[in-house]
């Protein structure tokens, strides 16, 4: 039987949403404080999946300044009515939801509108567009009685198309299958008359799980499955290749299977450094209800291809960045804003210019910063980076980047009598450690990071010697050490009160 691998996207891409099209699949997923905000993919078999654009492209939708890595844009839901595609989604600030905002667009790959604010409170929100045409907005948020029902609630309100505001009354849904978890991310479906509720609880780290809940009619009552948890990795021990599974969103597709999308992890001895990634799992319709992935019941690296799929598409194949077209790529972020000032392709004689900003990185600013998801445990990063005006106080170069509290970087700069030098500083809890340094014979240099299950080794090579400066263990960068939701990024950084570094040519080789 013809397999493909999952993830499916991997690197950070957690909490996917997905809707279908015709033949068409569209999917989202978290940002955080990253941007451009939500990243939108497209795939016709769910499992070659190639990026559209981003649904949060200019600083007048969001505001996403001062914010944590880890906070902002958390859960987005898409999906799709008459011709109209619609993203909801809840910026989060200090963990907390914020403020929930409703997108538009006829294109997926944009532009989409600005946007609308809901009177909502909580995190995790989807719609639900009825077999009558209305469209039932639902989320979760605290309950008004933990004691008696549970810390959380999924609620609903109608949503008005016409002035895309929440209407009428609140319903109150459902408390979770487990008593005392939190549950979350609530998705709607309706099959043969029947409306099923699937949500997400025990967190998103090792006691995730799915859960589920049915009703006759859309405002409820809606009573728990009794099979709770329907998939979850809660109960694998330590050798299983995946954990953490939860968050579901379900498509049926043109052939007449249903599939969702998951968010899992990949660890190593514990830890994971690529961030929560997008898993496919097949689910098969039963009269007790949905049965995910039945014929394992659980998450498998290598599963059966979708009906319709021909090929798995290859992977793990290197990308060199000339940074030679007008502007970066779709899988190049910066942090909290656009950094269109500070960073540019084609200027100057490198591929790609970066200004120096006094906004360092550990700031929940705006620093000359573009980076992009690590996606492999085994690979190299390197990077041609040009630095003539190279002082004690100005560094650039390539940054191993998990969170502003916790990174490294292998920095181009200059001593005190101004003679060129590559450092080597590890940055945990805020607090920056020198590891390393090294005089080099001229002010461009290739830097090399590479990784492995061990740890991240750090070079330079000068022209006239490669020299190593150190290694960082992996689990340093992990989610488990740092916290937050986030993986690892690699990226280009400048930081000074002045000057411009180039930087050649970028390259993420996969070993």
């Amino acid at each position: 039987m013809p397999t493909f691998s999952n993830p499916v996207l991997a690197g950070s891409h957690p909490d996917p949403s997905i809707c279908r099209v015709g033949e068409d699949h569209y999917l989202v997923t978290s940002s955080f404080a990253y941007y451009p905000g939500l990243p939108v993919f497209h795939s016709r078999d769910l499992v070659d999946w190639r990026p559209l654009g981003h649904v949060v492209d200019r600083p007048s939708q969001v505001p996403l300044t001062g914010l944590d890595v880890s906070d902002g844009l958390w859960a987005a839901t898409i999906r799709h009515h008459e011709g109209t595609f619609y993203v909801v989604v809840a910026a989060a600030r200090a963990r907390q939801g914020s403020a929930t905002y409703l997108f538009t667009a006829t294109d997926p790959a944009g532009p989409w509108s600005e946007p609308v604010v809901l009177e909502a409170e909580g995190i995790d929100p989807s719609l639900f567009f009825d077999d009558d045409g209305r469209c039932w907005f639902t989320a979760c948020r605290d309950a008004a009685e933990p004691a008696v029902t549970g810390p959380g609630e999924l609620w609903m309100r109608e949503l008005d198309l016409e002035t895309l505001a929440l209407t009428g009354p609140a319903h109150a849904l459902w408390y979770g299958a487990m008593r005392g978890a939190w549950v979350e991310a609530p998705h709607l479906y309706k099959r043969d008359g029947v409306y099923w509720l699937i949500a997400a609880e025990g967190g998103t780290e090792h006691h995730h799980a799915v859960s589920a809940a049915r009703a006759d009619t859309v405002t409820g009552p809606y009573a728990t499955d009794p099979r709770s948890p329907l998939l979850t990795h809660r109960h694998r021990g330590a050798a299983e290749p995946v954990h953490n599974v939860g968050h579901v969103d379900l498509v049926e597709t043109a052939a007449g299977e249903t599939w969702a999308v998951a968010l899992a992890v990949r660890p190593i001895e514990g830890t994971h450094t690529l961030g929560r990634e997008v898993f496919l799992v097949p689910v098969e319709w039963t009269p007790r209800g949905p049965v995910f992935a039945p014929e394992a019941g659980r998450v498998r690296l290598s599963e059966r291809l979708p009906a319709g799929a021909t090929a798995a598409p290859r992977r793990d194949t290197p990308v060199r960045y000339a940074f030679d077209g007008p502007a970066l790529g779709p899988e190049w972020l910066s942090l909290r804003g656009p950094v269109d000032d500070r960073v540019s392709c084609g200027a100057g004689p490198g591929g790609l210019t970066v200004r120096l900003s006094p906004e360092p990185l550990t700031s929940t600013g705006t620093p000359a910063f573009v980076a992009r998801r690590q996606q492999h445990v085994r690979l190299r990063a390197r990077a041609r980076v040009r630095f003539a005006d190279a002082t004690p106080a100005r560094q650039a170069g390539l940054a191993v980047f998990q969170n502003t509290g916790r990174h490294a970087t292998l920095g181009l700069t200059a001593d005190a009598s101004g003679t060129p030098q590559v450092v080597l500083t590890g940055v945990e809890a805020g607090v920056a450690t020198r590891l390393g340094a090294v005089t080099v014979a001229d002010s461009e240099v290739v830097l090399t990071v590479d990784s492995d299950e061990a740890g991240y080794t750090f070079r330079v090579d000068d022209g006239t010697r490669s020299t190593p400066l150190g290694s960082i263990e992996r689990a340093f960068f992990s989610t488990e050490r740092a916290g937050g939701f986030v993986g690892v990024h690699l990226g280009l950084y400048g930081v000074g009160d002045s000057g411009e570094a180039q930087v050649r040519w970028f390259e993420y080789t996969p070993a």
